[in-house]
């Protein structure tokens, strides 16, 4: 499938996958949507708390890199795990302009090591914040109520409706501790019934710019 580079609305770079018609981020603006769906609707609620986030969809980095700098900013102490089957390529990684968009040009070398660390493998980035990339399905993930927040970040209903079924929401649900949350972009009828479903209690949310909605879950 072919791939290319463009730059979204808020002028931070994303991957656009030319025959679904789909990108990794929104062209409305990466960073403007990890932002407000990720971290003004998530990670904010962690103030001052050690955090266990599971990012489905790891991608270009771009979640768990304004993760890193925004928990600074929270006092917040973060075991970060990113689960991606199809990891993009270093060519790719080194083309994302996340790191100036964010001006945060003295973390260059915390984005590369995102990159550049081994698959399954726990890193220590910073005394308060550690990584573990997953190559695997989402499908198989099996953890059991072992994360706070899990970011939801798979490819759109439109394309990929399996990634958005009930059965991937039972790991979901499985996966949170009681009372934890997952975000995501989504919007539709049909996801918030299959979250639902599995035990979540839902809540819509105003969307990041050029999408009205977004839902957040709650495991009761």
């Amino acid at each position: 499938m072919k791939r290319e580079i463009i730059q979204t609305l808020d002028g931070s770079t994303t991957i656009h996958l030319q025959e679904w018609g789909e990108c990794y981020h929104s062209k409305h603006g990466a960073i403007q949507e990890a932002q407000h769906v990720f971290i003004k609707n998530g990670l904010c609620l962690f103030e001052n708390k050690h955090v266990s986030i599971l990012e489905i969809g790891f991608g270009t980095g771009l979640n768990a890199l304004i993760t890193f700098l925004e928990a600074k900013k929270l006092n917040a102490t973060i075991d970060y795990v990113g689960v991606e089957a199809y990891p993009v390529s270093p060519d790719e990684v080194l083309s994302m302009n996340y790191v100036e968009e964010l001006n945060a040009t003295n973390e260059s070398a915390i984005f590369e090591k995102m990159h550049d660390s081994n698959w399954e493998e726990k890193i220590i980035l910073n005394k308060d914040f550690s990584l573990t990339k997953r190559k695997q399905f989402f499908e198989a993930i099996d953890d059991n109520e072992k994360f706070d927040l899990i970011y939801f970040d798979a490819f759109g209903y439109r394309v990929q409706p399996e990634l958005w079924s009930t059965e991937i929401f039972e790991k979901m649900y499985k996966a949170l501790k009681p009372n934890s949350i997952l975000v995501t972009y989504a919007a539709r009828g049909v996801v918030k019934r299959s979250m639902i479903e599995v035990g979540f209690t839902v809540e819509k949310l105003a969307g990041p710019p050029g999408k009205r909605e977004m839902f957040r879950a709650r495991k009761k």
